[in-house]
């Protein structure tokens, strides 16, 4: 399922990446699969659905889901992000900034709009424009953030129930590329399926890792690569022992490109038990935990990092991004070598 929101403006990609999205993530329901679930061995009919071995399985409709659905409309309505009269704090500081009646010696070059092509601003007006800003004092620092940008990043990781997040302006590669660096170094073993993102290639070239590859299963009904089973990692961590090696990390794809999610749970326990963080590329599936008939996302499931394109399935400007983790690591260090150090930060 590869949804994309596709704009034909592109604004500050760092000013726009939060939006007012109401948070239903529970920090409690790290470690837990988060339904019950039933066996259906017939063809699948969803691509959301979730793959446990090489079986096709799907929340069952009890009780539990109908209460869980409740209460997850409740903190919805509730949430306190999402109040009327309390806007984005970085939507806030574009807006102000933009609002000032001063002269402008600082890029980008089309002077807020009045030095920008004609067919341009007649296609999408002067206001895109006027709220395309540089970082400016009152729009805060990316790479050492104390106002909107800090503030914005807060609620975003208790939105996405995360430890700690940060936004993006490299695309879900800078994530999986700094999460790749924080967790190996030269020499050291990463596992990851065969079908993983280019980025996770170039990762490899950055830190001297070495990998350790997983075959994922094959989906014949739809002729497409389908999710990594646990025991195919329990298998690759115990195939390094054996070599007397031990990885460093496991690097997962879920949901992929084609919307088959893997069992995170399961194998976010298999790696703890060894003592292996666990990245997750989760690009297309941002917009998990904030519906109950979707998969509940890979923070919940015990990813202890997950990087996310919240342009392709959540209401963001092209191309948005974000990093999260459930507990402090060394990925902010490694995010400022993939980081646009341009000042415009877009």
């Amino acid at each position: 399922m590869a949804i994309s929101s596709r704009f034909s403006v592109e604004i500050s990609s760092t000013l726009m990446v939060v939006s007012a999205l109401s948070s239903s993530i529970n920090p409690n329901h790290h470690y837990r699969f988060g339904h019950s679930w039933r066996m259906r061995p017939q063809r699948r009919k969803s691509y959301c659905s979730i793959s446990q071995e090489t079986n096709i399985v799907e929340p069952e409709k009890n009780q539990n889901t109908s209460i869980e659905k409740q209460t997850t409309k409740k903190a919805i309505r509730e949430s306190p992000i999402s109040q009327k009269g309390c806007p984005p704090p970085l939507v806030n500081a574009l807006k102000v900034s933009a609002e000032q009646n001063a002269a402008r010696f600082h890029f980008p070059g089309h002077n807020r709009g009045r030095a920008g092509p004609s067919s341009f601003t007649q296609l999408i007006g002067l206001k895109p424009f006027m709220h395309d800003l540089p970082k400016l004092r009152e729009l805060d620092n990316l790479f050492c953030p104390e106002g909107p940008i800090l503030e914005a990043q807060q609620q975003a990781a208790k939105l996405f129930g995360a430890s700690e997040t940060w936004f993006l302006v490299g695309g879900t590669t800078c994530g999986i590329q700094a999460a790749t660096m924080a967790t190996c170094s030269p020499g050291d073993h990463i596992i990851f399926p065969r079908n993983a993102h280019v980025s996770v290639i170039s990762a490899l070239v950055l830190s001297g890792a070495i990998p350790k590859y997983i075959m994922p299963m094959y989906d014949s009904n739809w002729d497409i690569a389908g999710a990594v089973t646990p025991s195919q990692v329990d298998r690759a961590i115990k195939d390094l022992e054996m070599e007397g090696q031990k990885a460093s990390a496991v690097f997962v794809i879920s949901p992929t490109y084609h919307g088959i999610c893997s069992n995170l749970s399961e194998i976010s326990q298999i790696c703890h038990v060894k003592g292996i963080p666990l990245i997750v590329d989760e690009a297309h599936g941002a917009h998990f935990g904030f519906q109950p008939q979707l998969p509940i996302s890979a923070l919940q499931q015990g990813a202890d990092l997950a990087a996310q394109s919240t342009h392709k399935v959540l209401c963001s400007l092209t191309v948005i991004n974000v990093a999260h983790v459930r507990e402090s690591c060394r990925q902010r260090k490694s995010l400022w070598m993939f980081t646009n150090s341009s000042k415009h930060q877009s």
